[in-house]
């Protein structure tokens, strides 16, 4: 039976978001025992087949020409970490972002927290020393006002220089549930009043028409005073037929005199 052997599939470095590749990489040496290189020219050269094979061809050239994998990998961290002045340039870009992100009123916890947490994972790649006091300070000042009693329940129950920021979410996503139950009830309750002022407006209607029915209150049947001229009370006196036509005395019909 012939077997066959896949390669290892290793992250591969495009030209963007290197400091993120530069982490995976970085715990696929350690995992190979391949980080810290001093003598050994064998395990050198295969960190930097590794190192090759981890880039795209556009990046290749770059490191082509270097002898070592330390040679490759400080070729290309210099190029796209940057020195410690780009660092602390793209750092205090991130602080500000973060500074500014504030909690849209069409967001749930679960987005507003994952934009938080991909810019402080952007910043720890420059600053380790970012604790989890500051994301949580950073989550309760950024939320909605819908969020005020909660954040002061949480800020008078817990410990905010120890409460973990999963600790932090869970409260929060409890909080959206109780709010989303407390929407869905108030809209059922609402359609259900609408259904029911609709079957009561049909009942009404259908009651008035059955009334109307028995009454006989329509145009043709409706009752008058009664019709000075023939005491009927069919219709007024003002759309009597024979009004303003001779009676005859004789028969007391309409429309001749006795002597015709």
């Amino acid at each position: 039976m012939t077997g066959s052997i896949s390669s290892p599939s290793y992250p591969i470095f495009t030209g963007e978001n290197y400091d993120y590749w530069s982490v995976k990489m970085i715990t696929l040496f350690r995992s190979l025992d391949l980080w810290q290189i001093r003598v050994d020219k064998k395990k050198d050269a295969k960190a930097l087949f590794i190192l090759q094979l981890a880039v795209s061809d556009t990046i290749f050239p770059r490191i082509m020409r270097a002898f070592s994998s330390k040679q490759a990998w400080e070729i290309l961290q210099e190029e796209f970490k940057g020195n410690s002045k780009i660092r602390i340039i793209k750092l205090q870009a991130l602080r500000r972002e973060l500074e500014n992100l504030k909690m849209k009123e069409t967001e749930n916890t679960k987005e507003h927290y994952s934009k938080i947490i991909t810019v402080v994972n952007q910043m720890r790649v420059y600053d380790k020393d970012i604790s989890e006091e500051k994301v949580v300070h950073k989550i309760l000042i950024s939320l909605t006002a819908s969020y005020d009693y909660v954040v002061a329940a949480i800020e008078e129950s817990k410990d905010l220089c120890s409460l973990s920021v999963t600790e932090l979410m869970s409260s929060l996503y409890a909080h959206e549930l109780r709010l989303e139950r407390r929407k869905d009830t108030t809209l059922e309750t609402a359609f259900q009043s609408k259904v029911n002022l609709k079957n009561q407006k049909i009942k009404d209607s259908k009651k008035k028409s059955k009334e109307i029915t028995k009454s006989g209150d329509n145009p043709q049947k409706k009752e008058f005073p009664s019709c000075k001229i023939c005491k009927k009370t069919n219709h007024l006196e003002k759309d009597h037929f024979h009004k303003g036509k001779p009676l005859c005395f004789f028969c007391k019909k309409h429309g001749h005199e006795e002597k015709d």
